[in-house]
């Protein structure tokens, strides 16, 4: 399966100095969200950015049967790490941490199935419009929404802390996914069920 390539770390750099976040923001400790058992042997973690298609995919017909067979079960750690691409996809991670960590995976779920519904539009006025109707749909409201996607120090904040960890766990693709900290890239459930089961029966 084909994989969307990252944008440079650069570059990256350079779409956020655009859309004028400040260069001296403070910095902001980004933690992981955790779901599953957080002392559990396993931990499996996903590099995946909101706007890649591959990673809705990934979501749709992958992680639902992770989740009920290894993270509901209490059996492994799972970690979620976003990855930017473009604005839209920073946007929708600083929506998706506006309703706290509770929240966090129920906006994510709903950013992947909503996918090509809220990408849509012609300009940014028009995108964020669409993830405040994801946002409304968990409780939050406008004034809320708007204090969150203009949080310069926050988007500064997410897109350091993406460079950091990719670099550090030599992601370069998205969907990437981790077990104990090895890089298996994008399988199907049927082999992610097997490098699973080898790590937990080892």
């Amino acid at each position: 399966m084909k994989r969307r390539q990252f944008i440079s770390y650069s570059l990256a750099a350079t779409s956020i100095g655009s859309m004028g976040f400040a260069q001296d923001a403070k910095d902001i400790l980004i933690e992981d969200i955790v779901l599953g058992n957080p002392d559990a042997a396993v931990t499996m973690t996903e590099y995946a950015s909101f706007t890649c298609p591959h990673c809705a995919s990934f979501h749709a017909n992958v992680m639902p049967k992770i989740k009920s067979e290894y993270i509901d079960t209490g059996k492994i750690k799972f970690i979620y790490r976003e990855v930017f691409f473009d604005r839209q996809g920073l946007w929708g991670a600083m929506l998706a941490r506006c309703a706290g960590n509770e929240k966090y995976y129920g906006i994510a779920d709903m950013l992947y199935s909503r996918q090509r519904e809220w990408t849509r539009g012609n300009g940014g006025a028009e995108v964020a419009q669409n993830l405040y109707k994801i946002g409304r749909i968990a409780g939050l409201k406008n004034e809320e929404m708007e204090a969150c996607l203009q949080n310069q120090d926050m988007a500064k904040a997410l897109v350091a802390n993406f460079q950091k960890n990719a670099e550090a766990d030599g992601v370069n693709s998205t969907p990437s996914v981790l077990i104990n900290g090895v890089n298996h890239g994008n399988k199907s459930f049927a082999e992610f069920k097997a490098l699973l089961d080898a790590q937990l029966d080892s």
